[in-house]
């Protein structure tokens, strides 16, 4: 990936400028995709820029979609060690997969799961040196399986997700979530995902292109980003568009029609 492809993400997030202090601190990401086009790139991508030697972030990795071995998998092709990280203390990986298929009417409650989690979050971030709590990135890989593990309450997502909202605010970390826009029908979608647009600060959006498949090109993202200032010299939502191909090892991004 060149220099400057690969700037256009970052470039739209606001993580070409200096890594300290994070840029995403204090903020909520949501990435939305669809089945056939993913976005969990975006996310891999967030991981590693978090994860960057020259930073002292922290990451707490909230896994409903994959396990360690696949995250450590694809972070070793984009230059991230997480085994390293882990040892260093700077990655948290907690596996919640066993939880996407409970028996019977068990599953993750609020009593006995989702506020568990929390309080390990939590803990965790209490438990981190002082410097390293204001550098904290909350990410969950899959906010629809979160749902399947509390039964299909999306009710219950949302109050743990308002609940780790306020960890912004407490410690001035970033949350940062993912999930599939096209899972839920159009009566479902005011209860859950416009919320969770209302809740993000970003919104990042991977989409299929709208004149159909390409061979050169897998799909385009939308970045919306919110102004943060309410005064007089408020800056208006910053919004970007782009293309992006996923290759094994990188993910080129480009304007549209700027490759011959």
């Amino acid at each position: 990936m060149n220099q400057r492809s690969s700037n256009l993400l970052d470039e739209a997030l606001g993580l070409d400028q200096t890594i300290e202090p994070w840029p995403l601190r204090g903020r909520a990401v949501v990435i939305e995709d669809r089945v056939e086009t993913s976005g969990s790139f975006v996310l891999h991508h967030l991981l590693k820029r978090s994860l960057s030697p020259n930073s002292s972030n922290v990451s707490i990795f909230i896994a409903f979609a994959q396990p360690f071995s696949h995250y450590d998998r694809i972070l070793r092709k984009l230059g991230c060690n997480l085994v390293l990280q882990r040892d260093n203390s700077r990655f948290f990986f907690f596996d919640m997969l066993m939880l996407q298929c409970p028996g019977g009417h068990e599953g993750i409650t609020p009593e006995g799961g989702l506020i568990a989690l929390y309080g390990k979050i939590h803990k965790t971030i209490l438990a981190l040196p002082e410097v390293s709590r204001k550098n904290v990135s909350i990410i969950i890989d899959d906010l629809s399986l979160m749902e399947v593990a509390v039964n299909g309450s999306s009710d219950y997502v949302l109050d743990f997700l308002h609940y780790c909202r306020t960890l912004t605010s407490e410690f001035d970390c970033s949350l940062i979530t993912l999930n599939h826009e096209d899972i839920y029908s159009s009566a479902d979608r005011p209860t859950f995902l416009l919320q969770m647009e209302y809740l993000a600060d970003i919104l990042i959006k991977a989409e299929p292109l709208a004149t159909g498949l390409a061979t050169d090109v897998h799909g385009q993202l939308t970045v919306l980003s919110k102004s943060m200032n309410y005064g007089q010299e408020s800056s208006r939502n910053n919004t970007s568009n782009f293309h992006f191909k996923v290759k094994e090892n990188i993910v080129e991004c480009f304007y549209p029609g700027s490759r011959g």
